[in-house]
């Protein structure tokens, strides 16, 4: 068993149903606690950002809007745009439903468990103060000299442990394989050019700390939004009509199954549930503990008022940019769309020393030729599709058999080099009784948002989806090392650190040749995600009442009018 394949296995295991339901129930649980906090998130909270409360002698390295730049500079990444590709592939348009539900829990969610990290953050040192769940556990269950100290400090651990699993697998090598896989599918730049170029961008930075990432990041973050927004409600007008129908899909798609049709396969309702779930968590990082560790080097003597603060990620995050992604992906038809010919040549499954193996053309030449702006190259990924025996007798199902174009010994002998077959795959045929050989080009996370926009306006995706991609790879780079590096510094005291960040940066350049397929990508990244979210969702079940309680006395004294505000800030100016 490879190092992929046994992930795989640990995150069954991670994933299983019961981690919906805890999660679900966590987010139902703080909602109706705190009264719908959600509602205050995007109110008070944007009051909050606007500077409103800001006081220059708080405690805190940087002001509330650069904290919840570097927290949503972390969470509006990738995911946003490879990870809800991925999520529409993988469990359609039903997937996007449950990211709607986990996205308004999330809400909840982050705000009790950055109350709770405020409340309990290291500020030794107050212009360079540190928190997260383990100086939570540290605080609390630490503070007593009897045996729960001991397991407070490996629960802190432990904690720390899971950070740096996420931190280099989700938050480092999925973001640098997606930059490095649609620069290679658009430009044909060799993926471990785009893993030097992207750890020479991110090490310029994160040798600087938080106040250097805070200052990157609230330039950055309203920017690549921006850009990002204005692009996708562009493809949504051109294609306005389609979007009520698309809505009314999503709906019943998440409780129905979705037949296959054109390159989407078809999935269950559970599917799309579990997916719609993994990958809005990933996205969001509620519940994982994260965001709490960027919020608590803000400026501010108000714990529950940075908690309010941080119920706005989930909300810009996952119910703004991951629909947006979602929708364009689906109104333009690139989720279900059409093959793009048939390859030339027989097409035949064998059995090859008992296992089946695809026989068909290895000639680049044997493939349709592409629209004008692209060409085939090496690292370009095609597909067919086969017939796959279903769970219960009598069914069937689809499955793809993928093929990467490789490079030849010299120019012009560039080859197809066909994967493995599924047991009991066989051939799908068309009406004339002939086998189908239709093919189809095989877009993985960002790429797959970028050929969407390129369908609508083509050669848009080029463009955009490699910009886009790369800045918010960058910024959720450099914010996740600081989540990484705060780990370091509370199992170490501080030692280590510039280790750490050279291992950070070996990982931004190897990562992009190490995975190849959706499968091992949604594999890494729900590695990190799955064992950070159990180490996390315990200590916020046991402590979040202090949490709660915070929050409600912070807006019973908002309500009183005891907090003195002042003319508004502008949060781009410079400390």
């Amino acid at each position: 068993m490879d190092i992929i394949s046994l992930m795989g296995t640990i995150d069954e295991f991670l994933w299983g149903p019961w981690a919906f339901f805890v999660l679900m129930g966590t987010g139902i649980l703080f909602t109706i606690w705190t009264k719908f906090i959600q509602f205050r998130a995007v109110t008070h909270g944007v009051t909050v950002i606007r500077g409103v409360y800001d006081s220059p002698d708080d405690p805190g390295a940087i002001n509330h809007f650069q904290a919840l730049s570097a927290a949503l500079s972390a969470t509006v990444g990738l995911g946003n745009i490879g990870g809800v590709a991925m999520a529409i592939a993988l469990g359609g348009p039903g997937a996007l439903f449950w990211m709607w539900v986990v996205g308004f829990l999330g809400m909840a969610i982050k705000t009790v468990e950055v109350t709770l990290a405020l409340m309990y953050r290291n500020t030794d040192d107050p212009q360079n103060p540190h928190g997260g769940a383990m100086w939570v556990i540290d605080k609390t269950l630490g503070k007593h000299d009897d045996w729960r100290k001991g397991l407070a400090k490996a629960l802190a651990y432990f904690f720390c442990i899971t950070l740096l699993i996420s931190t280099m697998t989700g938050g480092n090598m999925f973001q640098a394989w997606n930059v490095g896989e649609i620069l290679n599918v658009y430009y044909g730049v060799p993926q471990i050019a785009t893993g030097i170029m992207l750890a020479v961008v991110v090490g310029a930075v994160i040798v600087g700390g938080i106040k250097r990432i805070g200052e990157v990041a609230e330039k950055i973050v309203p920017f690549m939004c921006g850009m990002y927004i204005l692009a996708g409600l562009a493809v949504l007008a051109l294609h306005i009509d389609k979007i009520p129908g698309m809505l009314l899909l999503i709906v019943q798609s998440a409780f129905t199954p979705v037949a296959a049709g054109g390159a989407f396969v078809g999935v269950g309702v559970y599917t799309a549930f579990e997916i719609g779930l993994q990958r809005a968590l990933f996205s969001n990082e509620a519940g994982q503990g994260s965001a709490p560790i960027a919020h608590s080097a803000a400026k501010t003597d108000e714990a529950s008022r940075e908690g309010v603060v941080a119920g706005l990620e989930p909300f810009i995050d996952t119910l703004m940019i991951c629909t947006l992604t979602a929708l364009v992906i689906l109104c333009t038809g690139t989720w279900n769309r059409p093959s793009i010919g048939e390859i030339k040549g027989p097409v035949a499954i064998v059995q090859d020393a008992g296992k089946a193996k695809l026989e068909a053309p290895t000639s680049v030449q044997a493939l349709p030729e592409l629209a004008s702006w692209e060409k085939w190259q090496p690292g370009s990924q095609v597909f067919i599709l086969v017939d796959v025996p279903g769970k219960n007798p009598g069914e069937h199902a689809r499955a793809k058999v993928y093929g990467a174009i490789k490079a030849g010994a010299t120019a012009g002998q560039d080859h197809i080099e066909w994967g493995e077959v599924p047991a009991g795959a066989t051939l799908i045929k068309k009406a004339d009784g002939q086998p189908d050989k239709s093919i189809f080009r095989n877009f993985v996370g960002a790429s797959l948002t970028g050929h969407a926009f390129d369908r609508a306006f083509p050669g848009l995706g080029k463009w955009l989806v490699t910009g886009a991609a790369l800045l918010f790879a960058i910024s959720t780079q450099i914010s996740w090392s600081y989540y990484g590096e705060q780990g370091v510094v509370f199992m170490f005291n501080g030692k280590g650190v510039m280790i750490y960040k050279a291992i950070f940066l070996l990982g931004t350049i190897v990562a992009p040749v190490l995975i190849s397929t959706d499968r091992e990508l949604g594999i890494l990244s729900d590695f990190g995600t799955g064992w950070m979210l159990w180490a996390n969702i315990p200590i916020l079940l046991s402590m979040g009442y202090l949490a709660v309680r915070d929050l409600k006395q912070y807006f019973r004294k908002l309500d009183a009018g005891e907090f003195k505000a002042h003319k508004p800030i502008n949060p781009f100016a410079k400390e």
